[in-house]
């Protein structure tokens, strides 16, 4: 821990010089520092740095070095980046871009501008390009690379061996070697440490491994691609396609890119924010990202306030109501919190199914029903010291029974329905949850308050 401190306050140290340099006109100074960072550590810097500056900061990066930083950026920063770069330029810094990469860019560009794009390049690379690009956004087919080594199972070991010395190189996160047959149908894999420690007389059958559950359809989810890796530990693992032939591999720090990914939509999503907003968008760009979730918010929050309004007269009555009143739905909306986030999490993690759906219910809404009862009697007794009244005492005990159990049921409930309706639970969940425990809450409360009063009990 002290290291990685160490090392952020070096950034933040890094980041405040360049910007020194920056208003001081010393371009050539800052040039050269940015030559002497590594392409994650640029890209950080970039989306550290306000609008104006980073587009000054970008046309002092090194050109060859453009494409490793884009692949590093997010997408919001990445968009204010390609709108400064023309095709040409662009189509040269994603010159020997790993494909997953280079889709990943190209997708984010203008459908003319990215015909543009494809044709700067050489016909083997779009071509490789515009199949990647057929496969769906967030599948395994938009997250593989094809940089695989192939090899047939009648070939010996040292055939294989004097093959990879000739190549010179391994494509990145290879922990494996993928064997298929002559129709390119995947087999099985060798792992390198085998590779290197058995008899170089063998063929590549005898040594080969079959794993079944190591296959990753094409088809599949980016989600799942990442729950198998976290499941299995995999460096890297094969894709094929319908037929069972080789089309690519995934390997672990595109499935970290997602995990990350996961994690900032989950956080910001709970708040209504883009999780790929730029901390430094523009004013006006930021404001109408925020804005749609902000008008929905006050619509839930005037229908909350609707339900007071029922019991007007309940309130002019009891003035002290209005102000025990804002405890219940507090308190009900923390306890929803603390259970949507677990099974928001559970669902993200695949850990929630149809086998076990039930079970979490009933868990839930009975944790929802004993916090209730514990501070229902809690609740009761502070009012009572607080106040000097048993029937005070006794309305915030009852209401907060019945919003601690919504919340319970809510937290639970919601995120589950929403996933079924094929709706982000992390992105609407919150505010939808919100609603259900401030309305109840006020509602149980003046409800229950409004029927002592009618039935003339002295508060």
């Amino acid at each position: 821990m002290p290291e990685l401190e160490q090392h952020h306050h070096s950034q933040h140290l890094r980041i405040l010089e360049l910007n020194r340099a920056l208003n001081d006109g010393m371009f050539v100074h800052v040039r050269r520092m940015l030559q002497q960072m590594p392409a994650c550590d640029v890209a950080l810097l970039l989306q550290s740095t306000p609008i104006t500056e980073r587009k000054i900061l970008w046309q002092l990066t090194d050109p060859e070095q453009q494409g490793e930083i884009l692949e590093e950026l997010n997408e919001d920063a990445m968009e204010s980046i390609l709108k400064m770069m023309d095709p040409e330029n662009l189509a040269a810094a994603t010159e020997g871009m790993d494909i997953d990469d280079l889709t990943y860019v190209l997708r984010s560009l203008p459908d003319d501008v990215y015909q543009q794009v494809l044709e700067q390049m050489d016909s083997d690379e779009r071509h490789r390009v515009e199949i990647a690009l057929a496969y769906p956004e967030d599948t395994a087919g938009s997250l593989m690379n094809n940089d695989t080594i192939a090899l047939r199972p009648d070939v010996s070991i040292d055939v294989v061996l004097r093959y990879l010395r000739l190549r010179g190189e391994l494509p990145e996160a290879t922990d494996a070697l993928f064997v298929v047959d002559k129709e390119n149908k995947y087999l099985g894999d060798v792992p390198l440490a085998r590779l290197l420690t058995v008899d170089p007389s063998e063929n590549v059958e005898s040594i080969m491994g079959k794993r079944p559950e190591r296959i990753i359809p094409v088809s599949m989810s980016e989600n799942s691609v990442a729950q198998l890796f976290e499941r299995h530990d995999w460096i890297s693992a094969p894709v094929v396609d319908l037929q069972g032939e080789l089309v690519g591999r995934i390997t672990i720090d595109d499935v970290v890119d997602i995990i990350r990914e996961n994690t900032e939509h989950s956080m910001m999503g709970m708040a209504g924010v883009d999780d790929d907003e730029d901390t430094f968008a523009p004013i006006w760009q930021s404001t109408k990202g925020r804005t749609l979730w902000l008008g929905i918010n006050l619509l839930t929050a005037l229908f909350a306030a609707s339900i007071s309004n029922l019991f007007e007269n309940t309130l002019a009555q009891m003035a002290t109501l209005a102000v025990l009143m804002t405890i219940v739905p507090s308190q009900g909306g923390i306890a929803g919190t603390q259970t949507l986030a677990v099974v928001i999490r559970g669902l993200a993690v695949g850990h929630i199914g149809a086998s076990n759906m039930r079970w979490l219910i009933f868990k839930e809404v009975a944790i929802g029903g004993l916090n209730g009862l514990i501070w229902a009697v809690t609740i009761a007794g502070v009012v009572y010291i607080w106040k000097d009244s048993i029937q005070l005492g006794l309305i915030s005990a009852a209401a907060m029974f019945a919003d601690m159990f919504m919340a319970g049921l809510a937290g639970v409930s919601i995120p589950l329905f929403m996933q079924k309706m094929k709706i982000d639970p992390a992105l609407a969940g919150g505010m939808v949850l919100t609603t259900v425990t401030d309305s109840v809450g006020i509602f149980s409360f003046l409800g229950i308050a409004t029927l002592l009063l009618n039935h003339h009990i002295a508060i």
